[in-house]
């Protein structure tokens, strides 16, 4: 039976897996790259788009060809090693960073520009009142598509698409020259700081959830779950791509306005208010509250549907356990919460990039048991490099590594790895051997 979706239904899809994407992250670090770029903006948005709508793009038509969840993605990898990379995957995109991140954001830009005196107990209060909400929401898991891809994310898009105009027709000042690394390595450190994202991660774990929200809808049919998940990818990259550019352009011409500002967020709200008045602020304490709440919504509920499949509690009660471990995490800061992530992130980003490669050549490797295990191993074996490197250890003995410089020595051993594992030996079954030939 041919099985078919409405194209309100395949926009809904599309507007739900951008609204999941669309967090924390995405909103805070564009600006900021965006005026230490300068100059070197495009080529830093190129590197940075790679990695933040790239690799994501890629990781949801991965999901999309193997037709499953994390399970169907690592089904080559040992049981043990595949739960034990899943796990680390949910607990950062969940309990421990990006989840946290989400409620910190809308705090940061949503509630605190309105205080006169913010205090700890202001941030208590609110993030435990943002994450009961998210909660809530995500306590009827069938029900994601309805409520966010048709109600919430209407919204959310249509402030940010003003937002985007706005800052084209009148940008706020000119643009500089680039600073640090981004005038050296303009590509590479844009590269980098798209995995703040965590949306390798996060379109790994939010694959489960379009198939979920297909499925509600009676699609259970593997080509036509694997074309649906492919154009909610494409609806949700040119959805994202559009606020990076956006967003990097509005960092760029944001000098005159905002120089010396160390935060993104803080660059995001003083160039609205400058675009739209006072009354900017509300236009984007709307956009932001929306996409931090989808965002969070989303972890909460791919974090809950994993967990609930390896232990005997269920999906509710893991709806509770993460969020009330993300209201308790949030308390943290942000400052704080993002230097703690950014070597977490170096050391597995490269893995998920492995897997996400691994499954898009999958159907040409030989012997798929011996690529993953190699290519896996030898990308997190590099990327433990990186990651000690982030953390300002001495790691000059590997100055000789190719990309080393760049905090990217795991790229190229892992590309070299996957193409070998094109032409490795297939696997051979041994013959049976006839019992009556040992009794003989």
């Amino acid at each position: 039976m041919d099985q078919k979706l409405k194209l309100t239904d395949i926009w809904a899809l599309g507007f739900m897996l951008f609204a999941f994407f669309l967090g924390a992250g995405n909103i805070i670090f564009p600006p900021l790259a965006g005026q230490l770029a300068g100059e070197e903006v495009y080529s830093t948005m190129l590197g940075f788009l790679s990695t933040a709508v790239g690799l994501p793009l890629l990781g949801i038509i991965a999901i999309a060809l193997v037709g499953g969840g994390w399970d169907k993605l690592t089904q080559d990898l040992p049981k043990t090693a595949s739960t034990v990379v899943a796990v680390l995957f949910f607990i950062i995109i969940g309990p421990a960073f990006a989840a946290p991140r989400t409620g910190l954001v809308a705090y940061e830009m949503g509630l605190k520009p309105f205080i006169a005196e913010p205090t700890q107990l202001h941030l208590t209060v609110f993030s435990i009142t943002f994450f009961v909400i998210a909660m809530c929401f995500a306590w009827s898991q069938g029900k994601l598509l309805d409520v966010i891809g048709k109600v919430l994310t209407p919204v959310l898009f249509l402030g940010l698409l003003s937002l985007s105009v706005m800052v084209f027709l009148n940008p706020q000042g000119d643009i500089i020259a680039a600073q640090a690394n981004y005038a050296s390595q303009p590509f590479s450190t844009g590269f980098l700081d798209g995995y703040n994202t965590m949306d390798t991660f996060a379109a790994l774990m939010f694959g489960t959830l379009i198939i979920e929200a297909l499925r509600g809808k009676s699609i259970t049919e593997k080509r036509a779950v694997t074309r649906y998940v492919t154009y909610a990818a494409f609806i949700a990259a040119g959805g994202l791509a559009l606020v990076y550019v956006s967003l990097f352009y509005l960092g760029a011409t944001s000098n005159s306005i905002a120089a010396g500002l160390d935060n993104g967020g803080a660059i995001l709200s003083v160039y609205v208010q400058a675009l739209f008045g006072t009354e900017g602020q509300l236009v984007l304490t709307t956009i932001v509250l929306l996409a931090c709440l989808t965002t969070s919504i989303g972890l909460i509920s791919a974090c809950a549907d994993y967990f609930s499949s390896l232990s005997p509690l269920s999906y509710k009660a893991w709806v509770l356990i993460v969020g009330c471990v993300c209201a308790l995490v949030a308390n943290v800061g942000l400052t704080q919460l993002i230097a703690l992530s950014v070597p977490v992130l170096f050391a597995l980003y490269p893995v998920a990039i492995a897997i996400v490669l691994l499954t898009l050549v999958r159907s040409r490797l030989p012997n798929r048991a011996l690529a993953y295990r190699v290519v896996v191993c030898i990308s997190l074996m590099f990327a433990l490099i990186d990651a000690a490197k982030a953390l300002n250890m001495d790691m000059s003995l590997f100055n000789f590594l190719p990309l080393f410089d760049y905090g990217m020595a795991w790229m190229l051993p892992t590309i070299a790895a996957i193409a070998a594992m094109l032409f490795a030996p297939k696997v051979q079954q041994e013959p049976a051997v006839e019992l009556k030939e040992d009794l003989a």
